[in-house]
Formats: structure tokens, C-alpha cells, sequence
């Protein structure tokens, strides 16, 4: 790509870097060097300048060729001669939708989360969509005493050792994907919430404070201890804080909370209820003392009468 049309990638205005996103209007932080992007704010007076006016200063267009190969180390050059881009062009292979090498762990975009391999680490099974090198998947069952928690309390969370060199990516029915990071920590999280975590981090089957099986009680997987952990949620969430007040949330629209807070199922079922969509919210989650609770936009997938 060579034009200084809209969305473009440019020679750097200030030298430190190859290229640099050019968005039509001004230079963003976005830059590549040697075939690997990463972020580095603009900060010369030359920022004022359009690409045009930065090349007629630097050296001659012909050998200042803006393609842009991703991960790639060869010349600019002959990446747009002979790289896999060469004769294609369009906005998904511009460089805005490469892989991102920002960190190891992090947020391809608000749907996909890339994980660079050093350590093992637990994921969804299935949510795998892609991935580059030597990674071996396998079943992680967690031991009989989890294996007999799920068959016992239906908290669903079917796992997949990923190990060796390499990136992987995951996602989950385009889901909103969050990243967060526990330090001596926990964090209750429904099982169809989770999508990957550190292996570093202890899980486990645990039942919600206040209910019982047969009352109908909520289980939930909860992770405690040091390291990142994934999760998905159907839109953009709010986050409660639950110290400011009691808080209260329909089991199937909550998606995580501070494993240290207080609950108790609470249940306000009326012959009203049965109206409309059905009992859903007959029964909460009722949340007490220091701590964080998240719930999201969606209930889930509701099933009427006789399915």
C-alpha cells in the first residue's frame, strides 16, 4: 500500500520506526518495525507534517516502499514484492487487522484473545479458532472429585490443557471478551463465562452461600490465587460495587464477583412472575460487604414450555 489516501501505513515522520498509521488526518500511535507493530505516542514537532511532505524530506519514494508484511523481518521492498500480500489490497490486509505483539497475554480485539505460549495455560474447550507453531491441546479434567461436582451440580466447565510454543487465539460466540488479573486473590465465576485462565491459578467447584441443591442452588467456578483469567460476556457489562449498598442480580444475567463477598440466594417468587417471559427473576443473587459484582446486558438463552 502506497498511497497517502485514508488509513495508510507511512515511512515514521520521526525515523525511530519503519512506519507509522497515517489515518488521513494525523499520525496515530501505532507503528511497525521490522514486521512487528506495537504502540509508541508521536512526540517531534514534525507531527504537523502530512506523509507527502515527510517523504519529499527523507529519501527518494521509489526506495521508501510502504507495504506493510506482518511478521515479517525481510526489507520492505521485497515484502511488497514477493510477500504473501503482494498484487491484494483492502482494508483486512492493511496492517489494522494483523496479529497485535503488544504483550503475551491480551485482547486481539473486543471479541478474540491472543495468548502467547510460555507457561500452560486452561481454556475453554472449542475456543480455540487459530493458532501459529507447536501447540498440543488436552483434556483437563480436573481430578474425580471435579468430574463428580460437575455431573452432581451441572456447573459446566469442560477444559483444555494448552502447552508448547507458540499463539493461540480463543473466543466464544463473538462474546464481549474481558481480561483481568488476580494477585493473592479469588474470583466467582459462572462456568459459561469462563474462557481461559492461567494454570498457575487454583479452580474449583463451589457452591453460592445461602442455597443448596435441593432449594435449587447456584455453583459456581471459582479461581483464586495469582495470575490473568479471561471471560466472556453477551455485551457490555456493568460492574457493581457491592460496598456501597446491597446488591442483588438474576442468576442468569451474573457473570462474576469478588470471591470474599457475602451471598445468599434470595427468592421473591409471586404468581406474577409467570407473566411474560416466566419465572427467571423469581430468584437472585443477593451480595453483601467489600467487592466487585459483574452482570451482563443478556439473561442467556431462554427456553419456553416443553423444550
Amino acid at each position: 500500500m502506497t498511497g497517502t489516501g485514508p488509513g495508510s501505513w507511512q515511512p515514521d515522520p520521526e525515523g525511530r520506526y519503519e512506519y507509522r498509521w497515517w489515518d488521513g488526518q494525523s499520525w496515530t500511535d501505532q507503528v511497525s518495525h521490522q514486521g512487528q507493530m506495537s504502540r509508541a505516542p508521536l512526540g517531534s514537532a514534525r507531527a504537523a507534517e502530512t506523509p507527502a511532505a515527510v517523504q519529499d524530506s527523507q529519501a527518494p519514494s521509489a526506495t521508501r516502499a510502504t507495504a506493510y508484511v506482518p511478521r515479517q523481518s525481510a526489507a520492505p521492498q521485497a515484502s511488497a514484492a514477493a510477500g504473501g500480500f503482494a498484487g491484494i489490497t483492502g482494508d483486512l490486509v492493511d496492517g489494522r487487522f494483523s496479529e497485535k505483539e503488544t504483550k503475551p497475554v491480551a485482547n486481539q480485539n473486543s471479541k478474540l484473545l491472543r495468548v502467547r505460549l510460555g507457561e500452560p495455560f486452561m481454556a475453554r474447550q472449542g475456543a480455540m479458532v487459530a493458532y501459529q507453531g507447536n501447540v498440543d491441546f488436552a483434556f483437563e479434567g480436573g481430578g474425580a472429585s471435579k468430574f463428580i461436582k460437575k455431573a452432581l451440580t451441572g456447573e459446566g466447565l469442560p477444559l483444555m490443557r494448552c502447552s508448547g510454543q507458540g499463539d493461540v487465539f480463543l473466543a466464544e460466540r463473538a462474546y464481549d471478551v474481558h481480561l483481568l488479573q488476580l494477585s493473592n486473590s479469588g474470583l466467582s465465576i459462572s462456568g459459561k463465562n469462563v474462557l481461559a485462565f492461567s494454570s498457575g491459578l487454583d479452580w474449583n467447584i463451589e457452591r453460592v452461600k445461602g442455597g443448596s441443591i435441593a432449594t435449587g442452588g447456584l455453583f459456581n467456578t471459582t479461581l483464586r490465587g495469582s495470575g490473568w483469567v479471561a471471560l466472556t460476556t453477551d455485551g457490555p457489562p456493568v460492574v457493581l460495587d457491592a460496598g456501597e449498598s446491597p446488591t442483588f442480580a438474576d442468576t442468569n444475567a451474573v457473570v462474576a464477583w469478588s470471591a470474599n463477598l457475602q451471598t445468599q440466594l434470595k427468592t421473591s417468587f409471586k404468581a406474577g412472575a409467570l407473566i411474560g417471559r416466566g419465572s427467571g427473576e423469581a430468584l437472585q443473587v443477593a451480595f453483601h460487604g467489600q467487592g466487585f459484582v459483574i452482570v451482563a446486558p443478556s439473561e442467556g438463552i431462554q427456553l419456553v414450555a416443553g423444550q
